[in-house]
């Protein structure tokens, strides 16, 4: 007799374990399938805990500290000498991290009395779950549950490309890039988008040469034009060599007198005007973007909806088209944000226990956490300008912020967009110190339907960074105090 649940989720990311903790809170009895396992340690968190949100910032962060200890530290009055880089201990501290939070999960599972399946876990006819063991070595008899409710979490995967397959340590994805032993002399990367972006700055802090091979004619195509353009500017002026129209036709591992290299083929430019070129690397990193992990999310003849792309078909509340079976995060329609998938889960365990569930998607954060940050919430200017939506906008540097000022970190802005006729927040935009933390005071006035005066009208502490934003929204209406008026 197979085991019986209320619910069971398959897949441990950000979007399964939350939606299972709170299933429990409601009373329901759960179980988790998952099948992320490094060695013999079973490791909830999913691909953003393991290889992708939580190691990438511990990275990020320790490269900011070792760069502006080498370069920057001296203006504020400190000397020091003799800065080295100790990658396997950087390496350490990033995988303690993953360790610690893989542990605060196992014990909330603990606590919430969820129940934990390792495996690969397939959706039935019939709500049944079928759980596959990971042991290739030896034949598993599959596990059957059974369950009330189910909701399919299985995450998302790297995107693959056949002009570059992945190849040991030399060609790898985002996953292999945050594992690397020793700092690339030179180091490409396939895709200037965030994931790139970001690993790109890791290495480049490190001391590697960086060249981001970019397939779209315009720089982070899903920015605000004035923040992507800021962006670019700063990035290059970083060191990031960052090529745009590319599109990569071959990468070629070479092996020389000093190790193996990869040789990157390809083509740049549009419209007829296309010249051929390579580079050669000593590593190449494949950052073309995510698709969903449904390869074997389901049997043939359980009548699930996917799209071609591999995407489950859900309406406003991630109902699939079969009775009580739900799926939620980067293997739904949105974007591919582990808070966006959080709140999915959180949404569907309250519509199972009969409560209210919502997503506000038109408020879902978005983060590059590169330096500076850049971070934007809402419509974009070209947004508004393609649907005739009528809109001011208050612009706030800063350079101008005090605080900003006496932390050393300057470069950037803070952009309000506001309809002309009601003053509502249509989005905000900012690049520049904090961005991360400063955005969700913007994804706080948007979800109460804030206008652009009531943040001009709401006191802000003094000396904050937070305050570029309260002077962005005073200058929707031409008033903010620290700029100067340009005279008409």
């Amino acid at each position: 007799m197979s085991k019986k649940y209320d619910v069971v989720v398959i897949g441990a990311g950000p979007a399964g374990y939350v939606a299972a903790i709170r299933c429990t809170q409601l009373g329901m009895k759960v179980a988790c399938v998952d099948k992320w396992v490094t060695g013999q340690r079973h490791c909830l968190g999913g691909t953003c805990l393991n290889a992708g949100c939580i190691p990438s910032k511990a990275l990020l962060e320790s490269s900011e500290l070792y760069h502006s200890t080498r370069e920057d530290i001296q203006k504020f009055g400190i000397k020091v000498s003799a800065v080295e880089l100790d990658l396997e201990k950087m390496m350490a501290h990033k995988d303690q991290v993953v360790r610690d939070l893989n542990q605060g999960i196992d014990g909330l599972f603990k606590s919430s009395n969820i129940e934990v399946f390792t495996g690969h876990g397939k959706l039935l006819q019939g709500n049944k779950v079928e759980v596959a063991g990971l042991d290739k070595t030896a034949p598993v008899v599959p596990e059957v549950i059974d369950a009330q409710h189910i909701i399919l979490a299985p995450g998302s995967v790297p995107v693959d490309i056949g002009a570059a397959p992945l190849q040991d340590d030399i060609i790898v994805d985002s996953t292999g890039a945050l594992a690397f032993k020793e700092v690339p002399k030179r180091l490409g990367i396939v895709g200037a988008g965030i994931i790139g972006l970001e690993l790109g700055s890791v290495w480049r802090r490190l001391g590697a040469e960086v060249i981001l091979f970019e397939a779209q004619d315009s720089f982070l195509a899903m920015a605000d034009d004035q923040i992507a353009k800021e962006a670019q500017k700063q990035f290059t002026k970083q060191g990031l060599d960052i090529r745009l129209s590319v599109r990569v036709t071959r990468a070629t591992v070479e092996t020389g007198s000093d190790g193996n290299s990869v040789r990157v083929d390809y083509q740049q430019g549009s419209d007829g005007d296309v010249r051929e070129a390579s580079e050669v690397v000593d590593k190449l990193i494949v950052a073309v973007g995510r698709r969903p992990n449904t390869d074997r999310i389901c049997s043939d003849d359980s009548g699930l909806i996917l799209d071609e792309w591999g995407v489950i078909h859900v309406d406003e509340q991630c109902r699939t088209n079969l009775p009580e079976v739900y799926a939620i995060g980067d293997a739904v329609k949105g974007p591919m944000l582990a808070h966006k998938g959080s709140e999915e889960g959180i949404m569907v365990a309250e519509v199972i226990a009969g409560h209210v569930g919502k997503v506000n998607y038109a408020t879902i954060p978005s983060v590059i956490y590169t330096h500076p940050e850049i971070a934007w919430i809402g419509s974009t200017e070209h947004h508004l300008k393609d649907l005739g939506i009528d809109y001011h906008r208050g612009v706030f540097p800063f350079a101008a912020n005090g605080r900003a000022r006496a932390v050393g970190n300057t470069v950037g802005m803070i952009k309000i967009l506001a309809d002309a006729t009601t003053d509502r927040i249509l989005g905000v935009h900012m690049i520049g110190p904090n961005c991360s933390e400063i955005i969700s005071a913007a994804g706080v006035a948007m979800s109460f339907g804030a206008s652009s005066e009531d943040i001009a009208m709401t006191m802000f502490a003094h000396p904050t960074l937070a305050e570029a934003f309260h002077e962005a929204a005073q200058a929707v209406a031409d008033g903010a105090i620290h700029v100067a008026r340009t005279r008409k």
